[in-house]
């Protein structure tokens, strides 16, 4: 386990439109100092700052948003899962919209963009959140479990009535080379079937086959067709780690996940921090439990 905490070395950003919004945002990825944790900062609204945190988790149906004071970033969870899995513990992250732009739809060129910045280590000590006893959030249809473990072990199983999804498992030990070669790659998907419905609501105005991977009732429209023969159990990996970011601390757990989302992913985050015996902060090399929370209340 790396024992100090990292930023990135220089800025980087990259521009695109947000997958529901469909608005065209310029996300800028800044170096911070230690114990900043990731900031996203509304630079559209005379620098609003937005912690990544669980206490500002809202609007988690399609995709996860974070709101403070009215004000509202959007579809972070693809940004926050390449920023835990490639060990940036600290970065400010400035949006000009309200929406992260979705780029192809996947975490890959995420990870592209923190390759560019390079990384920057801190004279700081970097704390990890072992969980100590089991939570399940969930019901017999859906749920996640988290159970101690020595490192990040993700295993995730997905069910849908389609013929290219069916039941869908994968399972690996989150490592920043785990993560870029098995999981960043894999795009968001959604159905031709409901893309009406959810125009009505006011999402996925961004949403295009460069995007997403487009299932129609027996087949999918893209025609470069898919990354993995399992792209779909995959993205849902990374979605969720992009919720479990919001812990504020890499993870040492196993976590199982059956047919996560959103809503479940940030419900588990909730109900593990609200009971500080199911888990504790340890620094290494030594691993001696620090006895602090991972977010104070602002």
């Amino acid at each position: 386990m790396r024992s100090l905490q990292q930023t990135l070395a220089r800025p980087v950003e990259v521009e695109g439109i947000g997958l529901h919004t469909g608005v065209h945002a310029r996300l800028r990825v800044c170096p911070a100092p230690a114990y900043t944790g990731l900031l996203f900062r509304r630079v559209d609204l005379d620098g609003f700052e937005i912690p990544a945190s669980p206490q500002y988790v809202a609007h988690v149906s399609y995709a996860t948003a974070l709101v403070r004071a009215g004000v509202m970033v959007a579809t972070v969870e693809h940004l926050l899962a390449a920023l835990y899995a490639c060990g940036v513990d600290n970065a400010i992250i400035e949006l000009d919209a309200l929406e992260v732009p979705i780029l192809d739809g996947s975490a890959a060129p995420f990870v592209e963009l923190l390759a560019r910045a390079g990384r920057r280590t801190l004279d700081a000590p970097r704390q990890y959140l072992r969980v100590r006893k089991p939570i399940r959030v969930g019901d017999g249809q859906k749920h996640i479990t988290l159970t101690p473990d020595t490192c990040f072990r993700l295993s995730c199983t997905i069910e849908f009535m389609h013929p290219m999804i069916g039941r869908q498992h994968q399972e690996l030990i989150v490592t920043e080379e785990t993560f870029v070669e098995e999981l960043a790659p894999a795009r968001t998907f959604g159905f031709l079937e409901d893309v009406e419905k959810l125009r009505q609501m006011g999402l996925i105005r961004g949403g295009s086959l460069q995007n997403a991977v487009v299932l129609t009732r027996d087949g999918l429209l893209n025609p470069e067709g898919l990354r993995f023969p399992d792209e779909f159990v995959r993205h849902k990996m990374v979605d969720l780690l992009g919720d479990l970011a919001l812990l504020g601390r890499p993870l040492l757990a196993r976590v199982e996940a059956w047919r996560p989302g959103h809503a479940m992913n940030a419900t588990a985050v909730a109900t593990l921090l609200r009971d500080p015996t199911t888990w504790e902060l340890l620094s290494p090399p030594h691993q001696s439990p620090i006895n602090a929370r991972p977010h104070a209340d602002e």
